[in-house]
């Protein structure tokens, strides 16, 4: 069966703002649904420190955590960064959800494989409300531009070798909310690929966001194409 580890807002990954929880559960029943096996780690660090053996490497890795605010470094410590490091140059595929684009701050390795970044003092987001989805490209093809609850990210960094698939509006600027990435991997990562595969969603503040039918449909597709 293909396995999913999720890495869910707990702990000091958690924050006042996002119902990880919640979130973490939609997202982990909208895999169910699609046939995976997933586990929810109970502790992030832990569980990326379990990363640096491949032989313990699950099929997909989904990331669904926020920035820690206790001063403290992120990942939190040397194994967990040796674990993300190896799955990230590994050949592996990857999932980021929302928030986590804040996250891990301390790895290069992180912004390269997500394929972007929050910047502190730059990027920011409207108040919650309602989120007018603009798809573009061949990825949505099907899938009618919707309105969504959410969080609108803005200015986030992103790297030109991003694909986007969807953006939203603010300020004169069209903003990307969601995009694939086709990332180098290590010649000895034993991937039997060149490059590995990582999808970025911005939105999913709260559980409100997975209940939109078109959303879930991308994220189903980015599951399947991650993993194809």
């Amino acid at each position: 069966m293909t396995t999913a580890l999720l890495l869910s807002g707990t702990g000091r990954y958690a924050d006042p703002w996002h119902p990880f929880e919640e979130t973490s559960d939609a997202v982990a029943g909208l895999l169910k649904a699609r046939g995976l096996q997933v586990t929810t780690a109970d502790d992030v660090d832990t569980a990326l420190a379990g990363l640096r053996d491949p032989g313990a490497w699950p099929d997909l890795l989904v990331v669904n955590v926020g920035l820690p605010r206790d001063g403290g470094t992120s990942p939190g410590t040397a194994e967990a960064s040796a674990g993300l490091d190896a799955w990230l140059t590994g050949g592996r595929p990857l999932l980021g959800l929302h928030s986590s684009s804040t996250s891990f701050v301390e790895s290069e390795a992180w912004e390269a494989a997500l394929g972007g970044r929050w910047v502190r003092g730059v990027s920011m987001h409207p108040e919650y409300g309602k989120a007018n989805i603009l798809l573009e490209g061949s990825f949505p093809v099907g899938v009618p531009d919707f309105t969504v609850d959410d969080e609108r990210y803005s200015w986030l960094r992103t790297s030109p070798d991003v694909v986007v698939h969807a953006r939203h509006e603010h300020e004169g600027h069209l903003h990307p909310l969601m995009w694939s990435l086709q990332r180098p991997v290590r010649a000895d990562a034993g991937s039997g690929a060149g490059v590995a595969r990582s999808f970025y969603d911005a939105l999913g503040h709260d559980a409100a966001s997975y209940s939109s039918p078109e959303h879930r449909e991308l994220l189903v597709r980015a599951v399947d194409w991650l993993l194809a």
